[in-house]
Formats: structure tokens, C-alpha cells, sequence
């Protein structure tokens, strides 16, 4: 991904494109160290239960099948370092779904080519002449992602013994259209047609398009379908399949998969489905109808040539509403009326704050429409950036030379940069004439900056940073690093924009001690430099000014709510929960401080109501409502008919930061999915696969017919207690406003809460004090699925294992899959009431045995 274009639309295209291969961390934490004696499969948060590679990158599950007595899983695998990159297919196979075995890799990427997502099958009849009908060939349809032109086509590899080894069709690729954003294929046998059938995406379009062939290697196309549903991201890893309704096989319907990030339910990635029908060439959706939102008083509509009483500062909103688009803009819709508050005046580079006047809070909730850039409110961010702290200055690099800093390579070249350089988005939130800057000659140079040493006799270290976000344990990281004694002890890197704004290290313990700054690009891919200037000693921390685009409640000089657009120029409607304000004064603010791509903002029709609104996230449906459930995909020809599913658990918000090694990637349990009719609407409902059970070790912890009042007590006692378990609970409701459970607790208030909210009707899980959870701002958070009790009882069955959570509630009908990473000693389990009281009919907890051998 180039990081400066001139075209505006080509930028965000290459960024959609990217998001899902390329996200890192811009805070990583070290990995947890691994002792040398360390037995392989005890690392600290290694799942027990879930499969993970020995080492190195994992992200999509790929290629699921089932052959002769073996399921086949395949996964987008690095065999060279623990970060995405030289994606090729990863190999495992089990006779359960849940004892695994890895086997050698089975495609790899070449200097022509990485083997991105795909599927495969078993060529039963010898369609492709590779095999012969007594041993039919298991045939690869994956997508080469051609490193020459950024191409991405289908292609072919067979294996004639058993998937263990692969050789690659000579004839590939068999479908090219010449895109840049077609990957993902799913194929399976369409029996009425006799013909296979293959589901693909076009990414960037949100659309999925259908071909049919008689031998996988000469394709028609069929029809295609979007877009539709959630569209805030790029939509990837498609697959449709049928399935009986309520177990009735005359009655029939088709499930498409589609796989969308970033937009999804929680944030990030997400994998949504669509119901409907198949008719061997065209997927026909479920119409869902028109959206009404709830009525309510409208409070601004924008419909007037002012802005009323709402103050303007800056430029970006101009003088008045919008009627739409605005000069340089592309199409703005979505909005109600005539006109809509729109930031994009003078263009990204605009800044400004529209704030209404101050109210009472005396409504549940605050409905509006919100679209434009994806930059959401930060805590701890300044809304207006002052001067820095008074401090040393260690380096500002004005002067047109780095004085005594010593460089390598020829990244950084022999001065500092004035500015942007040639073909570089506009580089700004510099100080002075002067930064340090390694994009010259483009991403593809590399080097290091070092500074002479100096002594650490402040509490800080602050410096502004922007570029690439390649964090040190990355293989390729741009960063800022601190170095004592030759080792790095702190480091940071940019945010993949290029605005530099405040960051600072806390090194109080480091007091006294020789130090260095080392700024590091070993980076030759998108995003492949750093940029920084004003280094310096302060014993006051450095705040960051916002990079925001979003919409705001303030109350009592504090943001409480926040919104943010998903990128896009139309708008949706977005919704505040007002109820913890009641009778408070509040104002709302509308924030555009971003001047890269998409920075700004649009709003439109705040409407004080009683019920939220909902976005056209919320109206989708979704397979998993957690952070972590992502390119989920489905086996083929699993015995019995059954259609199990399962899910990269993880999110591109922060996969390449997670704190594991030597692996980084877990796959979900495999899941058994079902279509149940559910409060009168169909839906898709999933349930772990039933040899789980077999690592359920014998005597299960019991709690029966305990009530529970305002408080939160040990579950059972410590005989529940443990890293790796299989919980089954039956709540009966009473008045308790929240209740449920509380896994892996221990010392400090540490805990994972998987509850359910009565006012809301919602399961959720909790993991702000889940353990490790700083190393990226969107990984602490509370996330929700809706779920009604049934016959005034809610059911769970979660799934613990060393960093994770799998919550199913009810029927299936709503999942939360969440990464933990908790002290290894807490593992305490509790059960809570909070306001009110509520009845547990009935709990067990299975301690489970470890699935490796």
C-alpha cells in the first residue's frame, strides 16, 4: 500500500483493500517471554482447545473438508515470522474438529504469488482429469495474490494423497477479471446442475459474485448479489450453503456468509449472514422491509440557512448546513430533508467543532444520523493542542542536518525533511521546518536514525510520531525506540496516517540510566515509514491532540458518548443511551480535527426519543456478536449432512498486537450451525460441536436453586475454579437489573464478566479488566447480542479456555467470542446480581482436558 497518492478515491480504495492484511497495533506490548524449557502448548494464554499453529502467523480458516475419515483444515499461514506476510496455506487435520494435528505446510506463496483464501474439495467424479475416479483428486481453488501489479485471480492446486502433498495447476489462474479486489472463493457441488458452484467476493464493490463450472478450471459467471447489509467495510470469505428450518427438510433455506472489516457488530471484524433463496444462479435475500426509526422531538435538522444557536469554531462546517455534497466531495446521502452539518468544506485538510447549546437531559435516548470518517473519540486526547510541556529538547531537527545522530540504510537520507515529500500524502503536526521523515524515494527504502546517548534525568520522554503501524515484534516494524543498555524498553509506532501527533513514554524507573532513540524502518510494504520530530526530557506527559471525526455528548465537561461515520458518505443513524444523564445539562458536538483521508464529518436530525434507533449494523445479522469471529467459513461433505462452522478468533483492530508467541492467531471452536425459528423470525443458531464434550472431565462442579441478591459470590467454590472450562447455566429472572457470571477472576479486581442485562434484553461480555488489555485502544470494551429470555429463563454455555471466551445464549441465536488475556493465576468463577435479585436454577463446570497430545 503506497502512502501518498494524489488520488483521493484511490487512497481509499487502497485502504479498504489493505485494512484486513495489514492492521497493526499502534501500542504493542512485548510478548510474553517464553522460557527456553517451556514444553511446546504450555506457553502462557496458549488455548487448550482451539486450534493454533506451533509457531508463526495465522489468520482465515481455508479449504474445509472432509475426506476419508479426516477433517482438513487449511489457514492463511506465515511460515517465516509471527506478523501477517508470505501468506500460504497452513495444514491440520482431525477426526473429531477437536484433536488436531499439524501437518507440514501445504501451499506456499513463491516469488510470483501469496495463496490468499480459498476453499477445496473432493473431485469425486475426476472433473479435472488430475486425479482418476478410484482416487479422486482433493482440488485447492484459492486466490493468487500476484506480488507483480497487486493482481488477484483464482487458481488451482491438487493433491492425489490425502492433501499432504500439492502441486499447482499449470493452467492458473482459471479466473482473472483483472481486479485488485476478487479473493476469497468458496466451491462446492450443486447437484441440481451438476456443476460446481463458486461464491467470491468483490471486496471493495460489497458484492458476492456466483460462477458455475463442469471441471473447476473453465468458469461462467452466474449473477452476483449486493450490496447490502453492512457495508462499512470490505466484504471477504464468503459462503453460502443450505439448511433445514427447525429440522423440517422440506423447508429449506440458504445461508450466505459474508465476512465484512472493518463495520462489524462489535467493531472491526465480523462475520454477518444473509437468509434467502438459491435457485442454482441467483441468491434472492429475505426482504426485511423499510426502516422507520422510533419518533421522538427533533432537537436540530439542519433545515435552516443558520446554524441557529449551535457556535461554530474553525472552517470545516462553514457558514451554514450543507445541502449535500460540498465542492470536491462525492456524493453525500442519507440525510433527511434538505440540508446536513458537513465538514468537508475546504476539503480533509478543514478543521472545526459545532457545539449546540446547552439541555437537559430528559429523554432515554438521542437518535441521529452520522456518516463520513472513521475516526473514532480517543480518551485522553486534547480537543485543541497547546504548547508542548517545558522539558530538554533532545532533538527538533531544524537546521537542516541531524547534527550528531548517526543513520543506516537510505530511508532517512542525509538530512531532515522540510515536509511532505514527492508522491506522500500531506505530511502535518510537525513543529518548526524540520522532521525526520523515511519516505524519501517511497515505502521501499529502509534504515535507522540513532541519537548519541544521553542520560534519563526527566519522568518522560515525549516526541511526535506519525507514519506506519509496524510495531517492534512486527517482522517489518517502523517505530521509535528507547534503548538502555543496547536493549529496547519502550517503543512506538504511527497509526498509518500521515499527522504526527504527541506521544510519550513514563520512564520514572529508568532514572539515571544512559539512553538512546533509535527510529526504526525496516519496512519496504504499504505503509513502509515513520515520521518524528520534537524528542524530548519533560516531567509532565505530553497529551495527544484528537484525530477525531466523530459526534459527542458532553457532560459536565466530559465526553460520555461518541460516534464516529464508517467512511462513507452516506449517512446512518446512530443512537446515544441518555438514561445515566437523566436531568443532567449536557451539549452535543459535533468534531471534524482530522486533515488526512476521510477527515470529516456529517450529521444530520438529532431526535430526542425514547427507543434508540438503529444503524444498518445493528439491523444486520450476525453470526458472532464478539470482537473475535472472523473469515468464519464452513466443511464440506461432513458426515451425516451436518454444517459445521468455524472463525479466525481474532480481529485486524489489533491482531498483529496480541500478546502471544511464539504463535500469534487461534482458530474458534468449531461451531454446528442450525436455522430455529427464534421469537417468530428465522434464525441462524450455533452450538459447539458436540465432541467437545469428550474433554469434559468426569464429577462436574454443581449449583442448584441459589439466589442471588445485589452482590457477586464464588460460584460454587474452588473445585469451579480453572483456565479451561465448559459452563452450563440456567437463570431464572426475578428483578436483578444485570446478572450472570464472572470467569477467570483473581487479585486486583481482575475478571471477565459475562452477563445479562434485563433493561436491555442483551447478553454481554466484559473484558475491560480482562488482564492484558492495553495494547490497543479497541480492544477493552463491553460487547452485546441481543437475546430474549424464554419462558422468563436465560441459558448460557460458555467456553473458557487459556485466552478466550465462546458464549452461547439461549438456543445459539446469540454468540460472543472474545479474546482474554488474563493472569495465569486468576481463575476464579463467580456469579452476580447487580440491582435486584435473580434465581440460578441450575450450573455445572466442566474442567476440560488439554487437546494436544
Amino acid at each position: 500500500m503506497s502512502s501518498g497518492r494524489a488520488s483521493r478515491q484511490a487512497r481509499i480504495r487502497t485502504i479498504a483493500a489493505v485494512a484486513t492484511v495489514c492492521a497493526l497495533s499502534a501500542a504493542v506490548p512485548a510478548p510474553q517471554a517464553v522460557a527456553a524449557d517451556t514444553p511446546p502448548y504450555s506457553e502462557t494464554y496458549r488455548p487448550q482447545f482451539h486450534f493454533t499453529p506451533q509457531k508463526n502467523w495465522m489468520n482465515d480458516p481455508n479449504g474445509l473438508v472432509y475426506y476419508k475419515g479426516e477433517y482438513h483444515l487449511f489457514y492463511q499461514y506465515n511460515p517465516n515470522g509471527s506478523s501477517w506476510g508470505d501468506m500460504s496455506w497452513g495444514h491440520a487435520v482431525s477426526t473429531d474438529l477437536v484433536h488436531w494435528k499439524e501437518l507440514p505446510l501445504a501451499l506456499s506463496h513463491d516469488d510470483e504469488e501469496m495463496v490468499f483464501s480459498g476453499s477445496a474439495v473432493v473431485d469425486w467424479n475426476n472433473t479435472t482429469g488430475f486425479g482418476t475416479k478410484k482416487n479422486p483428486p482433493m482440488v485447492a481453488i484459492y486466490t493468487s495474490a500476484y506480488k507483480d501489479g497487486g493482481i488477484q485471480a483464482q487458481s488451482l492446486a491438487y493433491s492425489t494423497d490425502r492433501g499432504r502433498t500439492w502441486t499447482k495447476y499449470q493452467g492458473n489462474p482459471v479466473i482473472d477479471i483483472g481486479s485488485k479486489e476478487f479473493r476469497d472463493p468458496k466451491v462446492q457441488w450443486y447437484e441440481p446442475t451438476k456443476s460446481w458452484l463458486m461464491t467470491v467476493s468483490l471486496s471493495t464493490e460489497h458484492k458476492v459474485r456466483f460462477y458455475s463450472s463442469k471441471n473447476l478450471k473453465d468458469w461462467k459467471q452466474l449473477s452476483e448479489f449486493g450490496p447490502a447489509g453492512a457495508t462499512g467495510g470490505v466484504w471477504e470469505c464468503p459462503d453460502l450453503f443450505p439448511l433445514a428450518v427447525d429440522g423440517d427438510k422440506d423447508n429449506i433455506k440458504w445461508v450466505l456468509v459474508v465476512n465484512i472489516n472493518p463495520g462489524g457488530i462489535a467493531g472491526g471484524s465480523a462475520a454477518q449472514y444473509f437468509l434467502g433463496d438459491f435457485d442454482g444462479k441467483k441468491f434472492t435475500a429475505e426482504d426485511k422491509g423499510t426502516y422507520t426509526p422510533p419518533t421522538g422531538t427533533v432537537m436540530q435538522d439542519f433545515e435552516n440557512t443558520g446554524f441557529g444557536e449551535w457556535t461554530t469554531t474553525g472552517t470545516a462546517f462553514g457558514a451554514g448546513p450543507a445541502a449535500g455534497a460540498v465542492a470536491g466531495q462525492g456524493t453525500v446521502d442519507g440525510f433527511d430533508g434538505k440540508g446536513l452539518a458537513n465538514s468537508f468544506h475546504g476539503g480533509d485538510a478543514s478543521t472545526g467543532i459545532l457545539t449546540s447549546p446547552e439541555f437537559t437531559v430528559d429523554s432515554r435516548y438521542l437518535n441521529f444520523k452520522v456518516g463520513g470518517g472513521r475516526h473514532p473519540h480517543e480518551s485522553g486526547t486534547l480537543l485543541e493542542q497547546g504548547d508542548p510541556p517545558a522539558g530538554t529538547v533532545l532533538a527538533d531537527f531544524e537546521g537542516g542536518s541531524y547534527g550528531d545522530w548517526t543513520t543506516t540504510g537510505d530511508a532517512f537520507g542525509s538530512a531532515p525533511a522540510t515536509g511532505t515529500l514527492p508522491d506522500q500524502q500531506e505530511v502535518s503536526g510537525f513543529r518548526g521546518g524540520g522532521l525526520v521523515n523515511s519516505y524519501l524515494n517511497g515505502d521501499s527504502t529502509t534504515g535507522t536514525l540513532t541519537s548519541p546517548e544521553f542520560t534519563l534525568d526527566k519522568d518522560h520522554v515525549n516526541f511526535l510520531v506519525g507514519g506506519g503501524n509496524h510495531p517492534v515484534g512486527s517482522d517489518h516494524p517502523t517505530a521509535v525506540e528507547l534503548l538502555v543498555d543496547g536493549q529496547v524498553v519502550r517503543s512506538t509506532t504511527g497509526k498509518d496516517g500521515e499527522a504526527l501527533n504527541w506521544a510519550s513514554w513514563n520512564v520514572k524507573d529508568l532514572a539515571g540510566k544512559k539512553a538512546r532513540i533509535r527510529i526504526v524502518d525496516h519496512n519496504t510494504g504499504g505503509w513502509g515509514h515513520i515520521n518524528v520530530d520534537h524528542i524530548m526530557l519533560s516531567d509532565a506527559e505530553a497529551q495527544p491532540v484528537s484525530q477525531e471525526t466523530s459526534v459527542n455528548l458532553v457532560v459536565d465537561g466530559r465526553i460520555v458518548r461518541s460516534a464516529t461515520g464508517a467512511n462513507s458518505e452516506t449517512l446512518d443513524w446512530a443512537s446515544f443511551d441518555l438514561r445515566p444523564y437523566a436531568g443532567k445539562k449536557a451539549r452535543i458536538q459535533i468534531v471534524d480535527l482530522n486533515t488526512a483521508g476521510w477527515g470529516h464529518i456529517l450529521a444530520d436530525r438529532f431526535t430526542a426519543a425514547d427507543a434508540p434507533a438503529k444503524s444498518a449494523v445493528q439491523r444486520a445479522d450476525w453470526a458472532d456478536y464478539g470482537k473475535d469471529y472472523y473469515a468464519a467459513v464452513s466443511w464440506e461433505n461432513a458426515p451425516g449432512g451436518k454444517r459445521y462452522m468455524i472463525g479466525w478468533m481474532n480481529n485486524w483492530d489489533y491482531s498483529g498486537a496480541i500478546p502471544t508467541s511464539p504463535w500469534r492467531g487461534a482458530q474458534s471452536i468449531p461451531r454446528e450451525m442450525a436455522l430455529r425459528t427464534i421469537d417468530g423470525r428465522i434464525r441462524l443458531t450455533s452450538k459447539p460441536v458436540g465432541s467437545l464434550e469428550s474433554l469434559r472431565q468426569s464429577g462436574p462442579p454443581t449449583a442448584s436453586g441459589v439466589t442471588v441478591e445485589s452482590t457477586t459470590q464464588p460460584l460454587i467454590g474452588p473445585a469451579a475454579q480453572g483456565k479451561a472450562l465448559d459452563i452450563e447455566a440456567t437463570f431464572s429472572l426475578k428483578d436483578a437489573e444485570r446478572f450472570g457470571l464472572k470467569v477467570r477472576t483473581g487479585t486486583g479486581g481482575e475478571e471477565t464478566v459475562i452477563g445479562y442485562d434485563t433493561t436491555t434484553q442483551e447478553l454481554y461480555v466484559d473484558r475491560t479488566r480482562s488482564g492484558a488489555v492495553d495494547f490497543n485502544s479497541t480492544f477493552p470494551g463491553v460487547q452485546t447480542a441481543p437475546l430474549k429470555a424464554e419462558n422468563g429463563k436465560v441459558k448460557l454455555r460458555i467456553l473458557v479456555d487459556w485466552s478466550s471466551v465462546e458464549v452461547f445464549g439461549g438456543s445459539g441465536e446469540a454468540v460472543i467470542t472474545d479474546q482474554i488475556f488474563p493472569d495465569p493465576a486468576a481463575q476464579g468463577v463467580q456469579v452476580f446480581a447487580e440491582n435486584g435479585s435473580v434465581r440460578l436454577d441450575r450450573a455445572r463446570v466442566w474442567h476440560l482436558d488439554s487437546a494436544h497430545d
